[in-house]
């Protein structure tokens, strides 16, 4: 669960949007998208310094083309695996090899496994059946959650060329 003021990095998957939507909440105030981060720091130390710091960190990481051919599964979730799955997570060890006391998922796993959360319960075939979905990442989102539920976008960071 997420409290006020915590904040998330994410790469929007807009092209993916259209296979999600039916399950996903949009209204939370996120698309499709892949977590880079979470939680990140809490908004209250995001000042101008940071975000600056995170500028120039991920125009350091080339943008790149996704492409999501399987579905996985956690327990609790269905999602889509991206190819290649490396840049996500050069650039979450990147955020956290700077922000050390922000490890991911707040230190509840040993592995970060990037993924695009389609929904607790999908049609599975009906994803399937979309697949494969290709996109672009062009740039990493800072997340702020307004009120331990709802999320809104408080800046972008462009990743380099």
């Amino acid at each position: 669960m997420s409290s006020v003021g915590d904040t998330a990095l994410i790469v929007n998957v807009p092209e993916a949007e259209p296979l999600v939507r039916r399950w996903r909440a949009r209204e939370l105030g996120f698309l499709a998208h892949v977590t880079v981060l979470v939680p990140f720091l809490h908004v209250s130390r995001v000042d101008d310094t940071i975000r600056d710091e995170l500028r120039e960190l991920f125009l350091r990481h080339p943008a790149f083309e996704v492409t999501f051919r399987e579905i996985g599964r956690f327990p609790d979730v269905v999602y889509l695996v991206p190819e290649p799955a490396d840049p996500f997570v050069r650039l979450t060890e990147a955020v956290v090899a700077r922000w050390p006391e922000a490890p991911p998922y707040g230190g509840r796993f040993d592995t970060v496994i990037p993924h695009l959360t389609v929904a607790a319960e999908a049609e599975v075939d009906l994803v399937a059946a979309a697949l494969p979905l290709t996109g672009r990442a062009r740039a990493v989102s800072l997340l702020v959650c307004d009120d331990g539920e709802h999320w809104s976008e408080a800046g972008a960071f462009p990743l380099g060329t």
